[in-house]
């Protein structure tokens, strides 16, 4: 199988996964988009350095994670621009989108980042395993930390849901 085949199978295989994972760290279908173009553009040129110790899918969603996390890395420095273009994306996507999706996609936006991380795999059904490699941690915790951001999850969603 060439790059290109192998490259085109991979995004086919991850590209809805990543998307969602870019769209907990933003809270924007918009700049979700332009990270998962991003996190897959440096999958293309990077690989022929995969080595194989994990699965393609924990290299993958690596890579996207470290993608979302320089740009909001980069974006804290204009704080308020993020609060307008999550709010302006908001309005916009409201007609598109089922409300209580976009809340707890706005509700996911809001957590630290390595929660954001975390549950956005979790909602993806990626393994526990998977995802403790991925976020560098124990299985052990992983659960620990699932417990605590669903409960963070469900007081931020209720606590909007009544506004």
């Amino acid at each position: 199988m060439t790059q290109q085949e192998t490259f085109t199978c991979l995004y086919r295989q991850y590209a809805p996964g990543i998307r969602k994972l870019c769209r907990g760290y933003t809270g924007s279908a918009t700049q979700a988009e332009d990270l998962l173009q991003e996190s897959f553009l440096a999958v293309w040129n990077n690989m022929h350095l995969y080595r194989g110790d994990a699965s393609w899918g924990t290299w993958i969603y690596r890579i996207a994670v470290n993608t979302c996390l320089l740009y909001l890395r980069k974006e804290k420095t204009r704080p308020e621009k993020i609060a307008d273009d999550v709010l302006l994306n908001l309005a916009e996507e409201e007609h598109n989108q089922d409300s209580e999706v976009q809340l707890l996609y706005t509700c996911i936006s809001r957590l630290p980042e390595t929660d954001r991380l975390i549950i956005s795999m979790v909602l993806e059904e990626l393994p526990y395993e998977d995802i403790a490699s991925i976020a560098g941690i124990t299985e052990n915790n992983l659960r620990v930390k699932i417990h605590r951001i669903k409960k963070q999850l469900t007081d931020m969603f209720n606590s909007y849901a009544r506004v």
